[in-house]
């Protein structure tokens, strides 16, 4: 009797220990991260001991049920207590193991802003089925996008930023139907926009500047019906802009500056609900359509160092507000239209002109 008392006691207290810690082939997965990684001045991964990687391992959540490892956040940039107490941000070196495709049931995955990390994003990331959110900004990740990236179905924030990304933006990322924000500024991206991007359709966010990427802007873009904020600035871009892009019922916030893009200034960018419109230094030519009206409405707009040409539209004194406006270096010509909120622009705004004249520059 005894016996059996000890034996039920000791399955029961087996059981217990299994549901409640994380598996040990989790456990591995998170030492083989730790080992791939260097990190001096913070001491995070000093809680990373003992058996059970669910238990107080800086960064890491498990499912309540399962007790699997569902969300690594590792940030060199935090309020966290740990980041004031160093009076310093995070700097880790090495990189990131391809073990961290073992833990199958990630949800995110950040690890971002550590300055110092390199190597390449494992091809085997495309594998983490349930995989919501990868987050690697700031660091010095090389080599190209996994090719298969589209396979991540469930995928809705991929930010890639500020790293030393190569190659072209795989065609298949267009298959990520779930994706609401992509981020894949300040890298060496080249090649085309890839014509398919349209799929994007739950996309709210699209930030692509500060790369190589050239080419056509894809018409297609426009069928992103929730897009709010397009940024393609400073790469090697040419061609007309779409017009289409002034029917997006929903984009706010359109920066194309610091391209090669040429043709006219659709008269749709005049009419949108854009009201950050940033086009300057590029190679746009023409008039200034004489469309604007009291839906028109910018915080900013700037068509500075383009080859537009004729005079400023008298319409644009009938725009309910222009926050910051730059005409500057462009062949315009003739008398700046007098406007309300006019009165608060400095010449600079109109300077390098052929011919404007009136306030705030010399009288006609």
């Amino acid at each position: 009797m005894c016996t059996l008392v000890w034996l039920i006691a000791t399955l029961s207290f087996t059981v217990t220990v299994t549901v409640n810690a994380c598996p040990p082939s989790d456990r591995a997965a998170l030492l083989a991260i730790k080992a791939s990684l260097h990190e001096p001045y913070l001491g995070i991964f000093k809680s990373w001991t003992g058996t059970d990687c669910c238990n107080k391992w800086y960064g890491v959540t498990c499912d309540t049920v399962t007790k699997r490892v569902a969300d690594l956040t590792l940030r060199g940039e935090s309020e966290d207590p740990i980041y004031q107490k160093a009076h310093r941000t995070g700097y880790m070196t090495g990189s990131i193991s391809p073990a961290i495709c073992k833990l199958d049931r990630l949800s995110s995955v950040i690890i971002a802003d550590w300055k110092g990390i390199s190597g390449i994003i494992p091809p085997c990331i495309s594998s983490l089925k349930v995989l919501r959110i990868l987050d690697l900004i700031g660091n010095q990740i090389s080599g190209e996008i996994p090719y298969d990236i589209g396979k991540l179905s469930r995928l809705t924030v991929l930010n890639l930023a500020d790293n030393k990304l190569t190659g072209r933006i795989p065609r298949s990322l267009a298959d990520l139907s779930s994706l609401k924000h992509l981020d894949l500024r300040n890298n060496l991206i080249s090649g085309t926009i890839p014509r398919n991007f349209g799929k994007l359709r739950m996309m709210s966010r699209c930030l692509l500047s500060g790369n190589r990427i050239y080419g056509a802007i894809p018409e297609t873009i426009s069928y992103i019906y929730r897009l709010s904020d397009l940024d393609l600035s400073l790469n090697r871009l040419s061609g007309p802009i779409p017009e289409s892009l002034g029917k997006m019922s929903v984009l706010g916030t359109l920066n194309l500056d610091g391209n090669m893009i040429s043709g006219k200034l659709p008269a749709t960018l005049i009419t949108s609900r854009i009201s950050i419109l940033n086009l300057s230094r590029n190679a746009i030519e023409g008039n200034i359509p004489d469309v604007f009206g009291q839906r028109s409405y910018f915080m900013m707009m700037d068509l500075s160092y383009n080859k537009l040409k004729g005079s400023i539209p008298k319409s644009i004194s009938s725009a309910s507000f222009i926050g910051h406006l730059d005409l500057s270096h462009n062949h315009l010509c003739g008398a700046i239209p007098a406007a309300a909120w006019f009165d608060h622009l400095e010449a600079s705004s109109f300077m390098y002109n052929d011919c404007l004249c009136g306030k705030p520059l010399k009288a006609c």
